[in-house]
């Protein structure tokens, strides 16, 4: 991302998702089976971010880059077909970590290209668009041309404001690229009637404004209205400040912020600098002292990784709920 850098809490969709992977149900992984059969479903071919991938079966070595691109594949149950992964934001979900903590991590952020295609990879999936930055030699149109297939989440492809309907073109395009399309749909359901649950709680409350805080000191670095991250204040009873900003990220300056006086500040916890730490810088700022969220000191706090195209989606919107109309939990 940008500058990247709480668990799903329905324990019967979770219990039945991850031990899929080592299930008979699982679907054949690399080439084929004997004489060439395909596995059933393939060949499959899809368009993501402008690059059409055909896959003759789905990946069995697969490298994941990117918090919420990890979680995706073990929330899915394929922690069998990962081969490493890279780059969290903050803690893997508990429910997740035993089968995390058996996979290769390649390097604390993003690892060389040397490294990566040590791991012979057989697939590269991205949450963000850095993971295929070109200077490092990961862009997509090499790793092509290297037999690797790849996948950026869509939250990145730039076509404009990201929201539940994108979430699921993640998952089911994510699970059907494993051959594994019924775990897609039954952690879509689960994840909509969670959020159902929420803003049938809180659609008679009144909305707060609410300035999203990432980082930032001479600028503000903030949530624009392309991301999911907005869909999230908005699904949570809120509205983002700065929905009017055309992108997922992006620097605001503070005479905007003071402009436009919001009442909550949303901090994005991740990284060497504290959300207490986060707090302060804004409380210490003269400039913002009539802010109303600043004056009120009203602070509510999501993990980054939670706020981003993932299986978070869910969990992100009940957990800002719960702060912003705590009297609607």
């Amino acid at each position: 991302m940008p500058r990247s850098r709480a668990v799903l809490r329905a324990l019967v969709p979770l219990a039945l998702l991850i031990p899929l992977a080592a299930c008979g149900g699982t679907p054949p992984a690399g080439g084929g089976g004997a004489a060439g059969a395909a596995a059933p479903g393939f060949p499959y071919t899809v368009t993501n971010c402008g690059v059409s991938s055909t896959y003759q079966a789905p990946p069995r070595r697969a490298v994941t880059m990117n918090q919420h691109a990890t979680e995706m594949l073990l929330a899915l149950g394929l922690q069998d077909r990962m081969a490493a992964t890279a780059y969290l934001d903050d803690s893997v979900l508990p429910a997740y970590r035993p089968a995390y903590d058996r996979i290769k991590v390649l390097a604390e952020e993003y690892p060389s290209k040397e490294v990566l295609l040590g791991a012979d990879p057989d697939f590269v999936y991205g949450g963000y668009a850095s993971a295929f930055d070109k200077a490092q030699g990961r862009d997509r149109e090499g790793l092509a041309k290297a037999g690797i297939n790849s996948r950026l989440s869509v939250e990145y492809c730039g076509t404009g404001p990201v929201g539940l309907e994108e979430l699921k073109t993640e998952i089911t395009e994510v699970a059907r690229t494993f051959g594994v399309p019924e775990r897609g749909a039954r952690l879509i359901e689960d994840e909509q009637r969670r959020i159902d649950a929420v803003t049938a709680r809180v659609k008679d409350k009144a909305k707060p404004n609410v300035f999203v805080y990432d980082s930032g000191e001479g600028t503000a670095f903030t949530s624009g209205g392309n991301g999911i991250g907005n869909e999230i204040v908005s699904l949570a009873g809120g509205t983002n400040t700065f929905a009017d900003l055309g992108d997922t990220f992006g620097d605001v300056s503070w005479e905007k912020v003071i402009e436009r006086r919001p009442e909550v500040v949303l901090v994005y916890d991740y990284g060497g600098t504290t959300v207490e730490a986060k707090k302060q810088r804004l409380l210490n700022d003269p400039a913002l002292a009539e802010v109303p969220a600043i004056k009120n000191k009203r602070f509510v706090v999501l993990p980054l990784s939670s706020a981003v195209l993932g299986v978070r989606v869910a969990e992100a919107v009940e957990s800002l709920g719960r702060q912003l109309h705590p009297d609607a939990a």
